[in-house]
């Protein structure tokens, strides 16, 4: 099964793709879509999908993870990255790709087994799990790896309960 894995934003929209075989478990690449900060923010969002019409058309996930908005301190952000998570969601819906969303700490949880772990534990944990030679970076790719890992998990236990 292959799953994309997308952590949104607007000037950082990691991504990372994994496949699982039997028991096995490898990524198929990763990286991060970047944006200009001087772009404005049509221009930030229509490069946003493009690049990811490419990786879809690219890698041909069966599945994709997307990280649910976390609202924190900072609203302005908070409408930047909702902004660049709905061209997310729309690029994956005109790809005809079912998708699974999961909030920061269901991912965290998942991957390293605490709901509060850091940044650093997630990119050793996602080293680990998909056997790979270094951390993956940036963050925001390494964080999309973990997403996908767990969407992974969520299309898995799903078809555990539709198979009853």
């Amino acid at each position: 099964m292959r799953i994309l894995g997308i952590d949104p934003g607007t000037a950082i929209c990691g991504w990372g793709i994994v496949d699982r075989k039997g028991s096995q478990t490898q990524s198929l690449g990763f990286g991060a879509i970047r944006t200009e900060s001087g772009w404005t923010p049509e221009r930030r969002l229509v490069y946003i999908y493009d690049a990811l019409s490419l990786i879809l058309k690219t890698h041909q996930p069966e599945y994709a993870a997307v990280e649910k908005l976390f609202f924190g301190q900072n609203s302005t952000t908070a409408l930047a990255v909702g902004q660049a998570r709905g061209v997310v969601l729309l690029g994956i819906a005109q790809a005809g790709i079912p998708m699974v969303e999961m909030t920061p700490n269901e991912v965290k949880q998942t991957v390293t087994g605490y709901g509060m772990a850091s940044k650093s534990q997630i990119q050793g944990m996602v080293q680990r799990l998909l056997g790979l030679k270094t951390k993956p970076t940036p963050d925001d790719a390494a964080d999309a790896l973990a997403i996908a890992l767990t969407g992974l998990e969520y299309v898995r236990f799903q078809g555990v309960i539709h198979d009853r």
